[in-house]
């Protein structure tokens, strides 16, 4: 499984020989057994699908881009509703070559969450090359990490972004081509999330503090990263009238009473989320490589840290959610698992004389591992009801639209995902997606009743204790009734028949 020599760059561009090379295979093949786990448990649960809403928004834009050639939610309705145009069109790949869709979107999954490892491996190698093994136990961390493994499973493009945030501070530099390609990483990192903004900076003191050819390398970086960005701006234009997609400002409105909370409070809970699980205990790992780095003035080895820091910072400023296991922060996990696997290998004393250190560093060491497998299992069962709830209420929901009402209805909704791929039916999107129209009134439920009104719905589709004032302009017509989202201190989803003459 591991070959015996292989030459790795150094930041600096200085090559030196790892003896202990492990290939992408083997984490491949790690990253698929997590991802076996997390659909056996699903399927024991009884069901095979996703375990987000979101999931079939991706998949509804893939199938009409793949088959109808179209980047619209609503065919013959383009629109800028993807938050990853990247995501989507690697889906629709699956669309075009007739792959059934979980399958493809299943084997993708598992090839990112190994990359992540590999990638992980591959930075922790960087930052400590003659920590070997510390830098083969990060990428199997990162391989069983269960926020990542749910990733893998959840047909988003949450491992997209994270492979690519780890490649701009892993992917040799020294030349002014292998900065035009860093550049364009973070671009291709943007078009899977626009969260991939946070990473210019960074990426821009990588290369400065490059000493070889800094000024051209820094504008090799720049045009490389403007190829992409500046036709990405222009295409969210095009659809969309607005430089970036409907979701960013859709998102930042619907939950702007959130950011009334004390930031400090914010930046807590935020912080809190990527440390779930066994990367707790790497925290000691992240302090000693944050001290060294600094004592020793290697600030590439703060690189990583910073931006993962910065991303948290900006969630916590402008969408400070920790829903669905804090899924927006899931990309830094990637990052903070590599460098706090490297510290801790700087900290463990396993073989030391003395018995309190080794019996100390021994129980941290095993805690750890014990922690990460114990946490795997957790975020199985985790996936398994997020699973049946997504298709017992969306789904659910969705398919009965489409059996039980005409095609030219006009469906008004606040969970379009499961309800555009299988409801097939013209949709008014109350959280702005493909209707951003709605956006600026977004959680004003008098302007919201008066747009229903005058857009002529003729279905709201909503949890009944999401809105307090909408179903009462409504006739219930349909609830789902299994019990997973109740046992998980939700409602059942409703269909109500909008009746525009109620007050």
């Amino acid at each position: 499984m591991m070959s015996s020599r292989l030459i790795v760059k150094h930041p600096f561009g200085t090559p030196y020989v790892s003896r202990l090379a492990t290939p992408p295979g083997f984490y491949g093949l790690l990253a698929a057994l997590s991802l076996f786990l997390y659909l056996s448990f699903s399927y024991a649960g009884g069901f095979i699908g996703f375990p987000l809403d979101d999931a079939w928004i991706h998949q509804t834009y893939a199938r009409n881009l793949g088959l109808i050639r179209q980047f619209a939610f609503i065919p013959d309705q383009p629109s800028a509703g993807s938050t990853s145009p990247l995501w989507s069109m690697l889906l629709a790949m699956g669309y075009f070559l007739r792959i059934e869709y979980h399958l493809w979107t299943y084997g993708l999954g598992a090839v990112l969450l190994g990359l992540n490892a590999w990638l992980a491996y591959r930075l922790a190698l960087t930052l400590w090359p003659e920590r070997k093994t510390a830098a083969l136990l990060a990428g199997l961390g990162v391989a069983l990490e269960w926020h990542l493994a749910w990733a893998a499973a959840s047909g988003m493009e949450t491992l997209l972004f994270s492979a690519l945030a780890l490649l701009v501070f892993v992917i040799p530099l020294g030349t002014p081509r292998q900065a035009l390609w860093l550049g364009a990483s973070v671009g291709l990192s943007i078009l899977a999330r626009p969260d991939g903004l946070t990473l210019l900076p960074f990426i821009l003191a990588r290369v400065w503090l490059t000493p070889e050819k800094r000024w051209r390398n820094t504008l090799a970086c720049v045009l490389g990263f403007g190829v992409i960005f500046i036709p990405y701006l222009a295409f969210n234009y095009l659809l969309g009238r607005t430089w970036w997609p409907n979701t960013f400002a859709a998102k930042q409105a619907e939950y702007a009473i959130l950011r009334e909370a004390p930031l400090l409070t914010r930046l807590w809970q935020m912080g809190l989320q990527p440390l779930v699980g066994a990367q707790a205990l790497l925290l000691p790992g992240l302090v000693v490589a944050l001290w060294t780095g600094a004592r020793q003035k290697q600030w590439t080895w703060l690189l990583p840290l910073a931006w993962a820091g910065s991303f948290i910072v900006a969630y916590a400023l402008r969408l400070p959610v920790t829903y669905q296991h804090g899924r927006y922060l899931i990309p830094v996990i990637p990052a903070l698992v590599a460098v706090g696997m490297g510290g801790m290998a700087g900290l463990l004393r396993l073989r030391d004389s003395a018995l309190l250190p080794r019996v100390l560093s021994r129980a941290w060491a095993a805690t750890t591992g014990l922690l990460l497998l114990a946490f795997w299992f957790i975020g199985a069962n985790a996936y398994q009801r997020d699973v049946q709830i997504i298709e017992t209420e969306m789904v659910v929901t969705a398919r009965w639209i489409e059996q039980n009402t005409p095609p030219e209805a006009l469906i008004a909704a606040h969970d379009i995902g499961a309800l555009g791929y299988f409801g097939k039916r013209n949709i008014l999107d109350l959280a702005g997606l493909v209707s951003p129209e709605v956006i600026p009134f977004i959680r004003d439920e008098t302007r919201l009743r008066h747009w229903l009104n005058d857009s002529h719905a003729d279905l709201l589709v909503t949890f009944p204790d999401w809105y307090s004032e909408l179903p009462r302009s409504a006739s219930l017509v349909f609830q789902t009734a299994a019990p997973y989202s109740p046992s998980a201190g939700g409602t059942n989803m409703a269909v109500y028949r909008w009746l525009a003459e109620m007050p």
